[in-house]
């Protein structure tokens, strides 16, 4: 075992979102400066990529995830997402904790202190947890903790035990819920929408269908279909390309491989639930960064002139309610 980072300052006390961001209003102006070096140009509108990973197997303690004979064991920080060559600039992430140390809820938290470009944090917390509340309202406290992730396995779990309230504190504290499985997965948050209503529900990595030339599966497209017919479920757009490459090699770079599959989301969550993620760095064994994101954002493109700022802002906000942490930034999505 390893020893228990200490909870970081935001995290111990609530504030309200104002008096933090204008604690690190420094530290903002500074990073966003480089982000916008780095990229050249600056976006119309905000690109928050909202599935990310950040991790460093270099901590005293290392890290469960990934293990050390993947190409991703490395140390990955918001620095080196900064970096990548981009169809678009991301000017902020939400990052997405993949470890079940309850501690490293706590590394991304105080990660987030000091980089303004993490505009939100989605925790890894076990619902079956006896202090699963206790820990929600801790890290709740600090306002850069936007939600969790779990698994469709543990929704499976809550459903057949009926105890999806547990699930309840989210809401509570104005958290979303990810959730992230197979292509089974869009189905049974049908069923968990309708017993939480109030919780915001994000369906990640599209449900995780093969993506194939052949038509979508039907039971995937069935259960797209009834997930989105409850209002409070979002489906996030992201390990696109990982689903085209499942034997391993690149996925394919031409929109219309991938468009029968995102027809069937778009068509079925409308341009007003549907959220832009790369699923960085995992994403990169199947495509550079640029080519994944220029794909998703020709697709939205078409859909028409609003829905670019939309997929790539809007609709990610109206479920996390991420604050801008650039200098001066007008908060209007």
């Amino acid at each position: 075992m390893f020893e228990r980072v200490p909870v970081c300052g935001l995290t111990r006390m609530s504030m309200n979102r104002r008096n933090f961001l204008q604690m690190s209003a420094a530290t903002v102006a500074a990073a966003a400066v480089q982000t916008e070096l780095q990229a050249g140009v600056s976006a119309a509108f905000p690109v928050i990529d909202c599935h990310t990973h950040f991790y460093d197997p270099g901590r005293p303690q290392g890290v469960p995830w990934p293990g050390r004979d993947s190409s991703l064991y490395r140390t990955v920080l918001p620095a080196d997402l900064r970096r990548l060559p981009q169809h678009l600039p991301v000017t902020g992430t939400i990052v997405v904790e993949a470890s079940s140390w309850l501690e490293d809820n706590d590394w991304l938290l105080e990660l987030a202190q000091r980089d303004p470009f993490i505009v939100g944090v989605v925790g890894n917390l076990n619902p079956e947890s006896t202090d699963f509340g206790l820990q929600v309202r801790r890290l709740s406290a600090n306002p850069l903790f936007r939600g969790i992730r779990i698994s469709a396995q543990q929704v499976g779990v809550l459903l057949e035990q009926g105890r999806s309230g547990v699930l309840g504190v989210l809401s509570d504290h104005d958290l979303a819920l990810d959730v992230n499985g197979g292509p089974e997965t869009p189905e049974l948050l049908s069923r968990l929408a309708k017993l939480q209503p109030q919780l915001r529900v994000v369906l990640n990595h599209l449900g995780n269908p093969a993506i194939t030339r052949d038509p979508p599966p039907a039971a995937w497209a069935s259960g797209i279909r009834a997930a989105a017919a409850c209002g409070n479920v979002f489906c996030k757009v992201s390990a696109l390309v990982e689903g085209a490459a499942r034997d391993g090699g690149r996925a394919p770079e031409q929109l219309d491989f991938y468009r029968p599959y995102l027809d069937v989301v778009w068509d079925a969550f409308s341009d007003r639930r549907v959220i832009y993620g790369s699923n960085w760095p995992v994403c990169e064994r199947a495509a550079d960064y640029r080519v994944l994101q220029k794909l998703v954002a020709d697709y939205a493109t078409e859909r028409g002139p609003d829905v670019q700022q939309q997929f790539f802002a809007g609709n990610s906000k109206a479920v996390w309610k991420w604050a801008d942490r650039r200098p001066a930034a007008s908060d209007k999505l």
